[in-house]
């Protein structure tokens, strides 16, 4: 034991090496192993002489010891590994791994010239390894792994190739399945090794261990024989773990700096070769600051061979098994490699250096070579390596996609659209694998995005997102029905379950995403959708391997972000693209014309030629060859500019032909490939002048190759016959046999393939996808349905094509990886997938009743709900929504399923979930809420909630309306209810099954109710929790919600079996939950609820607006509890539904509840009413003018409450209520209840007066609703005064005194006058509290209207309302009158200084009674005109007194063209004629009698009427005469000389009327006769004529008299002239021949004279006095006045002298004058 423990020496190595070598000694053979064993004994020997030296020898391979020693130790470990003896073997071997594991070796393991004997070693245990040994196979693993993992080695370049082929070659050769499944792990964990360290750039990283048993994911199940993953684990584990102890002694390198030299001097080589550009270039020697690195080129040189025996084909049939178990292992360890990649696979940074000459990053490592080994492998049909390849590829798209968007773009469709697009006869495990690749795809949400976002917006990529949900809508629906398929019952169910599956993870994951972005920005706004400028940075996500997902490095890499707009450019510009590309596959001219409109495609030929030829559009291959053969000028331009675009020169004919045909398909018609082929010939010729002889040689040949091509392979043309065919054709020659049997062979051997016709039907997205980077040729390539796998041997061509096109397209602008944190780009993506996901999701939820299958049908609506809810996309939310509440089959309860109650709970969460953004989808979710309680309640025990089936028993005169039954309780078949129930009927219709005619059986109701249990899931607490929500809803879908509930709500009240108020009593509950918003917000709600209340409350049916009203009642109750400030209006606009009802509402029950209502709430509320005592007063003022009298007491009682006793909180908010409540009261005022009402109403207005007056309103400066402004009254007196002086002060007098003068027209006398008193009253008592401004407002607007019948009142310049006189107002009584003339007159001199401009204005309308020709008026106009001068005689000015005399001479003048016109309707009445001589005296004719037989009715009736005018007026100008003589009398000193001039105008105007009337004496004969028959008095025509000159005279005289300086002379004159009319007057009485304006006439001279009769002598009597005045007025006149003008009137009195007269008064006047005036003259 003693000589065991020392064996070897003291030094670590030879404690290690000691062992062994012994126990290689032992188990050698002596004679075959002599060498060895001495070599051995050496060894040992050595080491007992060797310690552990103090400095490290660099260039030794083991720590400690010298090179030379350590190559002398380890020589016999080389030996026995060498022998190939199981015996001497296993002891090397364990020798060699403790060696490694212990860190003890030291060096880099490349080749035979750097460490040799390292090098042998492992050369040593990689042959050991392939001997076949297979109780050695686990101790070389064992090795190798511990080599690879060992930190102080390195091993690379080829001797890790051979390592590793070591390993793959013991998991294919091997038979033993734990060994197997042991190189495998170990292969496994080496790419671990290698690449993290690759990563890492570092021999010295933490190494992971694999897991066994992910290995086995896809192949090599079968070798897993009881413990033998656990048994390899452990393997795996221990040797990873044996290298944890090891010192940290790590493998002495190069220093940096020599390092960073040695990539100098190589780059500098480097840019001598031609394959790098200068950028590749600058950009390796710019990458990375450790250089070229030997790690991660061994990394990289690894990475290739697994690649490229990944694409190991070979033609051995028996060697195909291994070769594809060998393809299988290398795709599993790219799998490995690739998902557990880092940064540095990200990159394109030129790192490596391949074969001394290209520079190369593992990204470009990843395009050159794993994707050609997907690309070649995608021909074969083996499951495990499509499983593989679609791993792989979903591990690249996951983590890489920044740098392979072309590469994507390509193996998308054909990996996993092209199996996702089969549903008829698909792979099982194939589309199961795609299914569960699209899974994990849809559940990454920014895969997703970038997906729609790289490809689906860019105009050169494949449309990857639409196929995706388009396949997977396929699949969902499953096979075409009449279609064949291969799938069973149980995998079409399948199928179907795991598309849904990937569409709801699909519109999961844009959720999730929107909600991420709209979180972190919370500036973007969902209608607006603002692109986020901030370029955030997507979360840190880490996957579950531990790795960084792809995005975290996006901006590494060339990528760039977009926004939406961007985006919704370019994606609008595909789509317009598409249009047209789709429209030139079925009309070519159309289509090339629709792109050259819209700018896809320039207008020139030239262009349009290009854009064919280029062809990746997607353009049908037959519809371009069409094109190019038309004969229209512009596509004829576009053939020869498409031919001219190739060059033919130096090509074969045939090859010509065949490359000139790959871009389109040849017309069937003969002209159009005639018009082809000439164009063809000619150019060729020109590329190739020397070829032919002409052109037509070219166009006969080129015919007769398109023949061949077409008849040879349909064995219908022999050489021979293409020879004959084609003689003569060179101008006249033959071509050259030769050159034409090479052309057939040519033609025949390798047939010229037009592209297939392309115009069976398929969707054009598959159509542009395949033309895409010519995937045409890659999808020719995979067939599905292969049984053999062979290299792809012709398609390599293809496949370098393919390189080709990745190689061009890495360097342009269109391949850079866009990225957008817009949340907007969400709308563009749910245009595309909500239609197939609405579909799949409702067939799946209709068909299918399957729990799972349902439950992800209604999650997918959900979540479709919230993303387009979210994004304001209505179109597309209302139908989520509406689909997802059709299927709840509350309509048609006897259908309903689990799946249905799922989704009512669906509904509700989305209710909750998403109210926010429901908008008008609010009412599918409500009228399902409203079902639901109604099929409860059905179900239940038939007992009605207050909030369900509404029944109003108690109203009177109302329908009773049934009350609701239960479907338990018997005898309810033929309730209409539930027999609606029962049958059901479509979502739409509100009230289903009504019009069905029949009964429904007990059976039927059983099957219903056993249905409605279901609905017990849900109680009325979830029901409740959306409502009690509507708190949390912002303020535009609060208002949404109120406008869908009102909508329901109608509904419900509009049922004709059974109308119910669940919605209605949630309305009153939800103004209850969201009273406490915003002042703004509440309005618009109310504005809703407003109309909503009014609508209903006009409900024909009386049960239903009672409870309507009751219900704004409560909640009226609620929000006045509420405190309003001042100026606010919500209380009004609260209680406006009140107003409407009450004045539309045609039903007397409501009025009557609404008065009542509107009482309780201001009477016990009256402190709290603020603005709405506008409406409360509204309601009233409609009750004043109702029809039944109870409701207009209801309402006065109420109203003469609050005037006595609240009067001061009506206007302690906004004193602009005053205006309203005075209005209410004068409708009361109207009332036709009178006796009750109109005249304590008109008291009221009295006492709102006094308080008005009294200044009991306070401030306010807003505007009432009649534009009028509110001012200011205060309590002060001092700022009474300055109320006065304001212009607006009084507007709340307006309404009160326009009440008061609208109701002087009233045509009840007892509201006449007293309202008349009133107004006069007001006027009186407080007009000293208005300004002269509003008081002449006030005179015009509301006193002189009063008088309006009088005359027209027109001001300019003073304010006017409008007036309350209106057409028809009855008739003033005479007392009446009198009294309001005075009350004006008393007014106006009580404020004559504020109104004294109005002067004209009241004079007018005097003048107006004065013009009326009745006595009675003019009576009350000449004592208001006496009074005012009276009163104002001192004060008035002349220019005043001017205006009055005027007046009343207007006023005498006015009349008389009135009175002539109806005098001379006299001259139509006939009398008749008498029987005597026309020569009858006067006073014979008068004696003749008239009854009234002699005279017509109608002419009886004229004459009276004439006569009862003509008294009237002659009464009306004595009145005129006799006020202004007492105008006179009265102010004589006030009156200027213009004043007494419009006097004496005044009594002119109406002598000369009586003179003119009384000179009618034909007239004056008709009417004495039919005064005679009338039995009644004459007019006093002569009376009035004899009065006129009288006052005339003696007013000339007073004025001659008193006044003698004011025009004495023209008074003179005026006063002769006077007395010369009233001569000639007198003069016509005595001698009939006598004219009045003539003098007499001379008659012969008779010798006697007659005695005067009695008529003329009567007459004569009657004139007697004027006459007598008239002489003593000029016996008065001074002797110069009378020298003046006697000779005028000297023949007058020579006649009077001469006449006989019945009076000595005449004799005695005519005897004075004579002595006093005449004789003094004479006897001069």
């Amino acid at each position: 034991m003693l000589a065991s423990q020392t064996l070897g020496g003291p030094s670590r190595c030879g404690r290690v090496l000691g062992p062994p070598l012994d126990k290689i000694i032992k188990n050698a053979a002596w004679r075959k192993h002599t060498h060895l064993v001495s070599s051995c004994k050496a060894a040992l020997d050595k080491l007992e002489t060797l310690s552990d030296t103090g400095l490290a020898d660099p260039t030794s391979p083991l720590l400690g010891i010298s090179s030379s020693d350590a190559n002398f130790v380890l020589n016999p470990i080389q030996l026995a590994l060498e022998t190939n003896y199981a015996k001497v073997v296993e002891p090397a071997l364990e020798c060699t791994f403790k060696l490694f594991s212990f860190g003890l070796f030291r060096g880099e393991i490349h080749n035979n010239v750097s460490n040799p004997i390292l090098y042998k070693i492992v050369e040593s245990v990689c042959t050991v390894g392939g001997i076949g040994e297979e109780s050695l196979e686990l101790a070389v693993l064992r090795v190798l792994l511990s080599a690879i993992r060992c930190p102080c080695v390195l091993v690379r370049g080829d001797c890790l190739l051979n390592v590793i082929r070591i390993c793959y070659n013991i998991y294919l050769r091997g038979l033993n399945g734990t060994n197997q499944i042991c190189a495998k792990s170990v292969l496994a964990q080496i790419m671990l090794i290698v690449f993290t360290r690759a990563e890492e750039d570092s021999i010295d990283v933490p190494i992971k261990t694999v897991y066994v048993s992910e290995l086995l994911e896809f192949s090599d199940k079968t070798l897993n024989e009881g413990s033998s993953i656990y048994h390899c684990q452990n393997f795996v584990s221990e040797v990873i773990n044996a290298s944890e102890g090891v010192p940290d002694l790590k493998l002495s390198q190069p220093s940096r700096d020599h390092e960073l030299q040695h990539v100098e001097v190589k780059v500098s080589k480097w840019e001598e070769v031609e394959e790098i550009g200068e950028e590749e270039t600058k950009e390796g020697a710019e990458s990375g600051s450790g250089g070229i690195s030997k790690i991660r080129e061994d990394g990289f040189l690894v990475f290739k061979n697994l690649c490229k025996l990944s694409m190991k084909f070979s033609s051995q049939e028996n060697d195909d098994q291994i070769l594809l178990r060998g393809k299988t292992l290398s795709l599993e360890l790219l799998k490995v490699v690739m998902d557990n990649g880092g940064s540095i696979w990200r990159s394109n940074v030129r790192q490596v250096i391949l074969h001394c000459t290209t520079l190369f990053g593992f990204l470009n490592a990843i395009k050159q070579f794993l994707c050609l080994s997907l690309l070649k492998n995608s021909a074969l049909s083996v499951m495990t390596i499509f499983q593989l390849q679609s791993s792989i590829f979903m591990c690249l798209l996951t983590k890489y996609r920044t740098g392979l968007k072309d590469e994507i773009g390509i193996f998308f469709p054909m990996l996993v659209l092209r199996v996702l697009e089969n549903v008829l006869q698909p792979s099982f495990v194939q589309k199961m694998t795609v299914l569960n690749i699209l899974e994990k795809i849809a559940a990454d949400s920014q895969i997703i995005i970038d997906i729609f976002v790289n490809y689906d917006c860019d105009v050169d990529s494949p449309n990857i997102f639409e196929r995706i949900v388009n396949g997977l809508l396929k699949t969902a629906l499953g096979p075409p029905p009449a279609s064949t398929s291969t799938l069973s019952p149980v995998q079409d169910i399948t199928f179907r379950h795991e598309s849904v599956k990937c569409l709801v993870s699909i519109i999961k994951s844009m959720g999730a995403w929107m909600d991420q972005k709209m979180t972190v920005g919370d500036s973007v706004l969902r209608k607006s959708f603002k692109s986020d400028t901030s370029l955030e940075r997507y979360s840190n996500l880490t996957a579950e391997d531990g790795t960084v997902p792809d995005y975290e490095l996006q901006q590494e890499m060339s990528s760039e972000w977009s926004n939406a707009a961007t985006l919704e450019q370019r994606r609008a510009y595909k789509i317009e693209l598409q249009k047209g590309v789709s429209l030139f596959n079925r009309k070519p001219s159309k289509g090339i014309e629709f792109l050259i409109n819209t700018k896809k495609v320039g207008n020139s030929p030239e262009e349009v030629a290009s854009f064919l030829k280029s062809n990746i559009s997607g353009l049908n291959e037959t519809m371009i060859g069409d094109y190019l053969g038309e004969r229209e000028d512009f596509a004829l331009k576009v053939m020869h500019a498409y031919v001219d675009s190739f060059d033919f020169k130096s090509m074969d004919f045939g090859e010509a032909i065949r490359f000139f045909l790959q871009g389109f398909r040849l017309p069937g018609e003969a002209q159009k490939i005639d018009r082809i082929m000439e164009k063809f010939a000619e150019r060729y010729c020109k590329c190739n002048p020397n070829s032919f002889t002409s052109a037509d040689t070219a166009y006969v040949l080129a015919y007769s190759v398109i023949m061949l091509n077409t008849d040879a392979h349909n064995s219908m043309m022999t050489k021979s016959d293409f020879i004959r065919n084609n003689r003569g054709i060179d101008d006249g020659k033959d071509l050259p046999e030769e050159y034409l049997c090479a052309l057939y062979d040519q033609i025949v051997n390798n047939e010229i393939k037009m592209n297939a016709d392309s115009s069976a039907p398929q969707s054009m997205q598959v159509n542009s996808l395949n033309k895409l980077l010519g995937l045409d040729g890659i999808l020719n390539l995979v067939s599905w349905k292969q049984a053999e796998e062979k290299a792809l041997g012709a398609n390599g061509l293809l496949i370098r094509q393919i390189q080709e096109q990745f190689k061009a397209k890495s360097g342009k602008s269109e391949s850079v990886y866009h990225s957008v944190s817009d949340v907007a780009i969400l709308r563009f993506m749910v245009e595309v997938c909500w239609g197939p996901m609405l579909a799949a999701f409702s067939v799946t939820l209709d068909q299918s009743d399957d729990r799972i299958a349902t439950t992800q049908c209604l999650q997918g609506f959900r979540h479709a709900v919230h993303v387009t809810a979210v994004m304001g996309m209505q179109t597309q939310r209302d139908a989520f929504v509406s689909s997802t509440a059709k299927f709840t089959f509350l309509h048609c309860a006897a259908d309903m399923k689990q799946k249905n109650v799922d989704a009512v709970k669906a509904i509700i969460s989305i209710a909750i979930e998403d109210g926010n953004h429901l908008q008008e989808a609010w009412e599918h979710i409500l009228t399902c809420l409203s079902r639901i309680e109604h099929l409860q309640l059905l179900g239940g025990e038939g007992t009605p909630t207050e909030t369900s089936i509404l029944y109003v028993p108690n109203t009177e005169n109302d329908e009773k309306l049934p009350k609701p039954q239960s479907l338990k309780r018997k005898g309810t078949f033929q309730n209409p209810a539930v027999m609606a129930v029962v049958r059901g009927g479509s979502y739409d219709s509100s009230t289903v099954g009504v019009n069905s005619s029949g009964l429904v059986t007990q059976e039927q109701i059983k099957h219903v109710i056993a249905n409605l249990n279901l609905l017990d899931q849900i109680g009325s607490s979830e029901l409740n929790h959306v409502f009690v929500n509507s708190q949390r809803l912002n303020s535009e879908a609060i208002v949404a919600f109120v406008k869908a509930l009102c909508k329901v709500s109608i509904s419900e009240l509009q049922s004709p079996t059974e109308p119910r108020v669940f919605s209605l009593t949630k309305l009153v509950e939800i103004a209850h939950y969201n009273m406490n918003r915003i002042r703004l917000v509440w309005f618009r709600i109310w504005n809703v609820l407003s109309d909503f209340f009014v609508s209903v409350g006009l409900s024909e049916s009386l049960s239903v607006a009672i409870f309507v009203m009751d219900s704004l009642r409560q909640l009226a109750m609620k929000f006045l509890e509420r405190e309003e400030l001042a100026n606010y209006n919500f209380q009004n606009e609260f209680l406006r539904p009140f107003v409407i009802v009450m004045q539309k509402s045609n039903s007397i029950e409501i009025r009557e509840l609404i008065v009542r209502y509107v009482s309780q709430m201001v009477l016990s509320r009256v402190s709290s009413v603020k603005s709405g005592w506008k409406s409360v007063f509204m309601v009233f003022a409609a009750a004043a003018v109702d029809e039944r009298k109870n409701i207009v007491l209801l309402a006065f009682g109420t109203m003469e409450k609050i005037v006595r006793e609240y009067f001061h909180h009506v206007t302690e908010t906004d004193a602009a209520t005053f205006t309203d409540c005075v209005r209410c009261i004068i409708k009361f005022t109207n009332s036709r209840f009178d006796s009750d009402v109109s005249p304590n109403a008109i008291v009221f207005l009295r006492l709102c007066a006094v308080k008005l007056a009294e200044g009991g309103l306070v401030c306010a400066d807003k505007s009432s609703d009649d534009g009028s402004y509110i001012s200011v009254v205060t309590k002060n007196d001092s700022d009474l005064q300055s109320f006065a002086d304001m212009d607006d002060q009084a507007s709340f007098w307006v309404p009160l005194l326009l009440g008061l003068s609208e109701l002087t027209s009233d045509s009840r006398l007892a509201i006449r006058k007293s309202s008349m008193d009133v107004l006069f009253n007001v006027l009186k008592d407080h007009g000293h509290l208005f300004s002269q401004t509003f008081w002449i407002g006030v005179f015009n607007s509301v006193v002189l209207p009063i008088f309006s019948g009088a005359s027209p009142v027109v001001t300019q310049g003073s304010p006017t309302l409008k007036s309350p006189r209106t057409d028809g107002s009855p008739p003033w009584d005479p007392d009446t009158s009198a009294a309001a003339t005075q009350s004006l007159i008393d007014l106006f001199i009580s404020f004559y200084n504020v109104l004294r401009s109005q002067l004209p204005n009241l004079v007018s309308v005097m003048a107006g009674y004065l013009k009326s020709s009745i006595q009675g008026p003019a009576s009350t106009g000449v004592s208001a005109l006496f009074r005012l001068t009276v009163e104002l005689g001192s004060r008035l000015t002349r220019d005043e007194w001017q205006e009055i005399l005027i007046a009343i001479k207007e006023s005498a003048s006015a009349t008389l063209p009135g009175i002539m016109k109806i005098l001379r309707t006299m001259d139509d009445i006939k009398l008749p004629e008498s029987t005597r001589s026309s020569t009858a005296t006067t006073e014979s004719s008068s004696e003749q009698g008239l009854t009234k037989d002699d005279i017509e009715d109608d002419n009886l009736q004229t004459a009276a009427y004439v006569i009862s005018k003509m008294k009237s007026y002659i009464a009306v100008q004595l009145l005129i005469m006799q006020v202004v003589t007492d105008i006179y009398k009265m102010n004589l000193y006030f009156l200027a000389a213009h004043n007494m001039h419009a006097i004496v105008e005044t009594f002119s105007s109406i002598t000369s009327h009586a003179q003119q009337l009384n000179s009618e004496t034909a007239l004056r004969k008709k009417i004495k006769k039919i005064c005679s028959v009338l039995q009644s008095s004459e007019p006093p025509v002569v009376h009035f004529e004899n009065e006129a000159y009288q006052n005339y005279l003696s007013f000339l005289q007073d004025l001659i008299k008193n006044n003698p300086s004011i025009s004495r002379e023209l008074n003179l004159r005026s006063l002769v002239t006077v007395c010369e009319k009233i001569l000639v007057i007198y003069l016509s009485c005595t001698d009939y021949n006598y004219s009045r304006d003539k003098k007499p006439v001379e008659t012969p001279v008779t010798h006697w004279i007659l005695p005067l009769g009695i008529a003329r002598k009567e007459k004569m009597a009657a004139r007697t006095p004027l006459l007598v005045s008239a002489l003593k007025a000029l016996s008065c006149l001074d002797r110069d006045s009378c020298r003046n003008y006697i000779a005028d009137i000297f023949h007058l009195l020579v006649d009077l002298v001469r006449s006989e007269h019945s009076s000595t008064e005449v004799q005695h006047a005519l005897s004075s004058i004579f002595q006093e005036c005449i004789g003094p003259i004479i006897m001069q």
